[in-house]
């Protein structure tokens, strides 16, 4: 099978256009083509009022090999890849692989992404893992989410954070990263994801999406495979301790007092699991400060960002392409990098908070991507050297200098939101004029509880105030009316990756300094999203699955 890259044709092209095209990139009559499968599409819209669809395609042909040799100088013809995913070790029985020689079943702490996808390797590989999850199932959880966004009602044990599916649950659901996959880890991800109810367009779509409504359904069935397979879950079961003994990993004690052993422990917490930080901490496991990012969520009209990327036929364009999005950055004077994060099209500001008397911010999109509001962070990178600036104490021995700045900052935006959960919120113009607001412009809050009007200005540290202050007008220069005084900045977003570092051995997986604990995912500090934490979590798994059949 040959994969070819790069064919372009237009956003309204012909159904067999495609096919056509890739004929005649190869020279070859239609009829020479037995298979042909589109394996990515992307958009090219750098020229508005021509966009085009990107096309990478695989084909098998008649004498494959003659035509590649003969085409060998085109590095848009290759030979497709082979994708398929293969265990890396299997349980010799379901008996013998959690009884043999006495070896104890593998325990996954966390239920996001990253534990998701550690279990169910576990568990296709016949090593039946204990999956503990400090909050609810999934339908559960999400009755208690809405709790706080209609009534202000927080579950500091179920929430945004904390839960079946982890924080990816309440997002836009994308499933693409930056990653390096050298080993397409990230097709096994998109083809569990298919097979537990997903789109089938997520395999092919070079940003695909899912949205929360999606997810949950997805996370249901993912669980029920993974229970089939042997593996126990088990929700409301939060790891209050963890047995460290000799520099091994011996156990874990439950908040209700039971003790499991295991030998295998994947910590798959995710980005808030503050508690969890210092009990880590504590029991000299090592852990280190990281960078993370803060700032505001920014929304705009949909339609203005529609019209901006897609040019004047942007209704039409909308139909075939969905929602717009964008990724901006700008580097400020001060030294600072702010940009965009997580940009959800068509979406809506949420509450975020999993600590009582404390407001945080993040961004959501259903599937369909249709409510009246673009929104998107617009965050200011910060190194742990800033922690020890605006706070005291030196992250270098302080590896929770960082979880102490969060703290603060949403702390602080309780108080400006008016200590009920509402968000301090401030319009765009009189951001940048330094004036507070005091009613709402064309721009309609969608973050529930509500928005509390006022001044930002002392929401964030003043260089991140500053970088964001300068970036807004130019991302104007870049998105035509992005500074629209009316836009709409809703704080704090404080919780864009994690603040800390559970340091491992990239070669085992484990702890650098633990043996048995293997760090996984978003809150250990090696990933960044649903994609990137999911194939994280495969390859925790096969880090277990590899000391359990070599034991």
């Amino acid at each position: 099978m040959l994969r070819i890259t790069e064919i372009k044709l237009p956003l309204d092209h012909a159904e067999g256009a495609l096919k056509s095209a890739v004929a005649k990139k190869l020279s070859l009559p239609e009829s020479d083509i037995t298979e042909f499968s589109i394996f990515k599409r992307g958009t090219d819209a750098r020229k508005r009022e021509a966009i085009l669809l990107v096309y990478t395609v695989d084909v098998t042909i008649k004498n494959e090999a003659n035509l590649l040799k003969k085409l060998k100088s085109d590095q848009r013809i290759s030979l497709t890849p082979d994708t398929s995913y293969r265990f890396i070790a299997k349980a010799p029985s379901a008996t013998k692989a959690v009884q043999r020689n006495g070896k104890l079943r593998p325990v996954v702490v966390g239920f996001g992404p990253a534990g998701i996808f550690a279990a169910l390797i576990l568990a296709q590989s016949g090593f039946k893992p204990i999956v503990l999850e400090r909050g609810k199932a999934v339908r559960e959880r999400t009755k208690d989410t809405w709790g706080m966004w209609r009534k202000g009602e927080l579950n500091p044990e179920s929430n945004v954070q904390f839960g079946e599916g982890g924080a990816g649950t309440f997002s836009d659901g994308k499933l693409y990263s930056q990653i390096k996959d050298n080993g397409f880890y990230g097709r096994k991800v998109l083809n569990e994801f298919v097979k537990a109810g997903a789109p089938p367009e997520i395999l092919y779509l070079s940003h695909p999406h899912i949205g929360t409504f999606k997810l949950v359904g997805m996370v249901e069935d993912m669980r029920a495979n993974i229970i089939a397979l042997g593996g126990e879950i088990r929700f409301e079961s939060r790891v209050d301790d963890i047995d460290v003994n000799n520099g091994k990993i011996e156990g874990v004690t439950l908040a209700n007092g039971e003790y499991i052993a295991t030998h295998h422990l994947i910590l798959a917490i995710g980005h808030s699991a503050r508690d969890t930080f210092e009990l880590v901490h504590k029991r000299g496991i090592y852990i280190e400060a990281k960078p993370f990012a803060i700032g505001f969520r920014i929304e705009h009209p949909q339609s203005l960002i529609d019209k901006a990327r897609y040019g004047s036929n942007y209704h039409e364009v909308q139909k075939q392409l969905g929602a717009a999005d964008y990724k901006l950055i700008h580097h400020a004077e001060n030294g600072r990098a702010a940009y965009s994060f997580c940009m959800c099209p068509g979406g809506t500001v949420v509450a975020a908070a999993s600590e009582a008397g404390r407001v945080v911010v993040n961004g959501m999109s259903q599937y369909s991507r249709n409510e009246r509001n673009a929104n998107s962070g617009i965050v200011v990178g910060i190194d742990p050297e800033d922690f020890e600036q605006d706070y005291s104490g030196d992250p270098t021995h302080n590896p929770l200098a960082g979880v102490t700045l969060q703290r603060q900052l949403e702390s602080q935006a309780y108080v400006l939101g008016g200590s009920n959960y509402q968000a301090p919120a401030q319009l765009l113009g009189d951001f940048l004029n330094g004036t507070p607001s005091s009613q709402l412009g064309a721009v309609q809050a969608s973050y529930t509880p509500g928005v509390a009007l006022g001044d930002l200005s002392h929401a964030l540290p003043e260089y991140a105030i500053s970088a964001i202050r300068e970036a807004l007008p130019a991302f104007g220069r870049q998105i035509k009316g992005y500074d629209l005084p009316d836009a709409l900045l809703t704080g704090v977003e404080t919780r864009t990756s994690s603040p800390v570092r559970i340091k491992r051995n990239e070669a085992t997986m484990q702890s650098i300094n633990t043996q048995g604990l293997y760090p996984t995912g978003e809150g250990a500090g090696y990933a960044g999203g649903i994609f990137s934490a999911a194939v994280d979590g495969i390859k925790a798994a096969e880090a277990v699955a590899l000391s359990l059949v070599n034991q």
